[in-house]
């Protein structure tokens, strides 16, 4: 029985091979969409769609695109078969801890590469495609209210709560466009974070920060994700949905 309502639909998620947009990619498969996920490794896009045909028994189709890169996402997109596209979830992002102090022109192209600039640019390209639908963007807790040791970060993603309000207004009304605020959650890119923080803090350490005392799951922010994608939700743009264990409401 389907969930969402996606039966039939053309979907397309960034950053699709592993964590909340791999999540987002089973419940949607699961729920009749047509699914094409996007990465930059290949062989992790592979072992993604080995995967997700193991859990759901549907078959994804993965597309090699670096998101921060105009010509790779043009590329991609020309590779869908279908005419059409029904919802996008830009869910590709990077995330390093840095003092202001400590920035360079490196690091902050780095984040703003991939964390703004991609979600623009595939937004654009799959708009051409897009004659109604869903796009859901990826931000996050700290681009609502800030976080310690990674202002390149926060403002990034306080520019992809900015540009949802903006698209959801050029949009309108026929695209819906909306943002969801995930706070720390238990994926891959979390592994990299505390692997970078050498032990100055724990997944622990972090868990007991939140008043429900844990951090989230990919499979939570998928829902949340789906939910808002689903055409059953036709009267929400604009909006910008914190999934954040409560941290923000301290």
């Amino acid at each position: 029985m389907s969930k969402y309502s996606c039966e039939n639909l053309i979907c397309v998620i960034s950053g699709g091979t592993s964590g909340i947009g791999f999540a987002c990619a089973q419940f949607l498969l699961n729920d009749g969409a047509k699914v094409y996920i996007l990465g930059r490794n290949v062989v992790r896009g592979q072992e993604a769609v080995s995967d997700l045909k193991q859990i759901t028994g549907q078959t994804a189709a993965f597309i090699a695109c670096d998101v921060s890169d105009a010509t790779s996402v043009e590329d991609a997109i020309k590779q869908i078969k279908e005419q059409k596209i029904d919802i996008l979830i830009n869910s590709a992002g990077v995330y390093f801890e840095e003092r202001l102090e400590n920035m360079t022109a490196e690091s902050y192209n780095k984040i703003f590469d991939t964390n703004v600039k991609g979600t623009m640019l595939l937004t654009k390209a799959v708009k051409a495609l897009m004659n109604e639908g869903s796009i859901i963007n990826i931000a996050s807790d700290a681009g609502v209210s800030g976080n310690y040791g990674c202002p390149i970060y926060c403002a990034s993603k306080g520019a992809v709560v900015a540009l949802t309000r903006a698209l959801a207004l050029d949009f309108a009304p026929h695209i819906r466009v909306n943002c969801i605020c995930p706070a720390d959650v238990d994926t891959p890119l979390l592994e990299k974070q505390l692997k970078a923080a050498d032990g100055g803090y724990t997944k622990e350490d972090m868990a007991n920060a939140y008043p429900l005392g844990r951090i989230g799951r990919a499979e939570e922010i998928a829902h949340v994700i789906c939910s808002v994608a689903s055409p059953l939700n036709s009267f929400m743009t604009g909006s910008i949905i914190p999934v954040d264990g409560g941290i923000t409401a301290q």
